[in-house]
């Protein structure tokens, strides 16, 4: 802490950013053995025998895989006389890289169970990051550092405990933990280890479609490109996600080398030109498929009015493709790296011995795997009825679109956080608890003195809340009813002739307002019917859309009340087809508010974004 604190400028010192635990983009993992006695030379033969059960772990899952960036890898280390495994991957543009690490890693940690796992990247500890929703208020980001560990395929976290002595002396400091602390509480006090099914099921809710997940990131396009090339990437598939980035990342000074008019000067000129199939990651596919490139001189003479479109499209891809690898040779800032002195060293090969150029036979004999790439193209036409999950049963089943699982279940995922929301029973008319309240246990700390303080202002406070009372059962219906969704039912309410809300008619309902005078009630009434009235032109309070055909009026839902002492209300819901309508007028209405963002903050965004959702930028399109 010391080391980071003299390393670190200050304003008037020559400020350069605050410092980062981890670059960009990037994955940090670290394996430890926990074990008695904790012997060194034990440890290392047991992280040796890890490390070789990750090797053979990762080459049977990924026989076929390309990595975006970096690949997964673990180097036997020793800090602060701890020796342990570390490695750290750049996944680059490719999120799925990084959870494809959280699985191997979890499938290493059912093999060993004496191997504790540690995961972090950019955002510091991510898997709690997902699990937000769950966590228990103590479990911050200010206390959760070296407290959630990894271990035979569980998630433990390292409880809030401290000894008393140390808790009177520095009760803010003993909250937090450092790597030592950690190791030595798993070793002495590992039943105390906290394991919650929730906070595990949030967190490795994304590895649900692993190990299939790693076929499904791949994509094979036919690409027509130099025969030179075509033998690099049949001997070494993995080159073409550098060569995708060099493309996808190019400035003007890249294009260099693309500008003459001579082949010769090439590595990979356009001549001899053939057709295979090439394997790509989906992200690298969509970047460079998606790019707008103007043809290089020396391709012009590739491309002709005659060719059909299917022709014409392999070979820009393969243009793209072969561009792409240029671009890496040339650039001086890669002649240390690995996969450009890999493909120097096929080029000399090839040149030392031209017997090794594959010929048309042999190329015939290779895969020529096409996948279909509708992946790339998004519907918005059928949103809406995607929306609800109810893909167009006329289209072939091998259509994902907006009616695949994935999206179908984070759909639903965001309209059942929304009704948690609401039917949290802690969330007050003065807003829902979130994690301000994480530091009660530092208030517990106060004086007798504090405690009487507190109690004369409640009684202040009490006189006040006496003038205007607020109904919170009536404005919480109010808000079901404008965001599409059932009017929920309490137990133990009171409720009077004033305080009635008719579910056939929502224009009727009044908040309960007590000792304001006939004439401010009634200006109140009516600027909440004028708002009322300017919600529905615009559509906020459509509902029911299928169903209020029939009747021409909004349904209504049989309520019974019976009184039996305790002033229950029962509700009788609607049926399956009505669920599904909630769910969709409550997705609709709130990806419409989204929308209207227009990509700056909003109530929809922030909304959603205490509930953890987190949507892309939304972007206008026709049609």
């Amino acid at each position: 802490m010391e080391e980071r604190e003299k390393d670190f400028k200050w304003f008037g010192e020559g400020f350069d950013g605050f410092p980062k635990r981890l670059p960009d983009d990037c994955v940090e993992y670290a394996i430890h053995i926990i074990n008695s006695p904790p012997a060194d030379s034990t440890v290392r033969v047991r992280l040796r025998q890890v490390q070789q059960a990750a090797n053979v772990l990762t080459k049977g899952l990924l026989k076929e895989f390309i990595w975006q960036r970096q690949n997964f890898n673990l180097a036997l280390v020793q800090e602060d006389g701890f020796s342990l495994l570390r490695g750290r991957t750049n996944y680059g543009d490719s999120i799925e890289d990084e959870w494809l690490i959280v699985f191997i890693l979890r499938e290493l940690s059912r093999k060993f169970s004496d191997a504790w796992i540690r995961i972090i990247d950019t955002d510091g500890e991510f898997l709690l990051i997902e699990a937000a929703n769950v966590l228990p208020p103590w479990l911050n980001p200010e206390v959760a550092e070296f407290r959630l560990w990894l271990n035979e395929g569980k998630l433990l976290v390292i409880p809030l405990q401290e000894p008393s002595e140390k808790l009177a002396e520095k009760k803010a400091s003993a909250r937090t933990i450092d790597l030592p602390e950690a190791l030595r509480f798993i070793q002495e006090n590992r039943p105390k280890l906290m394991h919650s099914t929730l906070i595990e099921a949030e967190a490795f809710y994304r590895l649900q479609k692993y190990p299939k997940q790693i076929e499904d990131s791949l994509h094979y396009s036919l690409v027509t490109i130099p025969r030179k090339l075509a033998f690099i990437l049949h001997e070494k598939a993995a080159l073409i996600s550098p060569a995708v980035e060099a493309f996808y990342l190019r400035d003007p000074i890249a294009l260099r080398p693309l500008q003459t008019q001579d082949p010769a000067k090439l590595v990979f000129p356009p001549n001899d030109l053939v057709t295979v199939s090439v394997k790509f990651t989906k992200v690298g596919y969509a970047q460079i498929k998606s790019q707008q490139f103007p043809v290089p001189l020396v391709w012009k003479g590739q491309f002709s009015t005659e060719m059909d479109a299917k022709t014409q499209s392999r070979t820009d891809l393969g243009m793209k493709v072969t561009c792409g690898f240029e671009m890496l040779l040339s650039d001086p800032q890669n002649i240390d790296n690995t996969s450009v002195r890999e493909i120097n060293l096929l080029v000399e090969d090839l040149e030392a011995d031209e017997g090794c150029m594959p010929s048309d036979a042999d190329i015939s004999n290779w895969r020529g795997r096409e996948d279909d790439e509708s992946w790339l193209d998004i519907d918005f036409e059928n949103f809406e009825s995607e929306l609800a999950g109810k893909a167009d049963k006329s289209q072939s089943h091998t259509s994902q679109g907006f009616g695949d699982k994935n999206t179908q279940e984070n759909l639903r995922k965001m309209v059942r956080r929304f009704e948690d929301f609401l039917n949290d029973d802690k969330a007050g008319a003065e807003g829902a608890e979130f994690l301000d309240d994480m530091d009660n246990d530092n208030d517990e700390t106060g004086d007798s003195n504090d405690l009487s303080n507190s109690t004369d202002e409640e009684n202040d406070s009490e006189s006040e809340d006496k003038d205007v009372s607020f109904d919170e059962d009536q404005f919480t219906s109010m808000m079901r009813e404008m965001m599409g969704m059932p009017a929920d039912t309490a137990t133990g309410i009171e409720h009077d002739s004033t305080s009635k809300i008719d579910g056939d008619d929502m224009h009727g309902t009044d908040l309960n307002i007590h000792s304001l005078d006939d004439e401010e009630g009634l200006d109140i009434r009516q600027a909440m019917h004028a708002m009322e009235a300017e919600l529905e032109d615009a559509g906020a309070l459509h509902q029911y859309s299928k169903r209020s055909s029939d009747n021409g009026r909004r349904p209504t839902q049989n309520t019974e009340a019976e009184e039996h002492g305790s002033g229950t209300v029962a509700v009788h819901g609607s049926d399956t087809d009505d669920d599904v309508e909630i769910d969709y007028n409550l997705a609709k209405n709130l990806l419409e508010s989204f929308k209207t963002q227009n990509g700056a903050p909003g109530p929809g965004g922030n909304l959603m974004g205490l509930m953890g959702m987190r949507l892309p930028r939304d972007e206008d399109h026709d049609g």
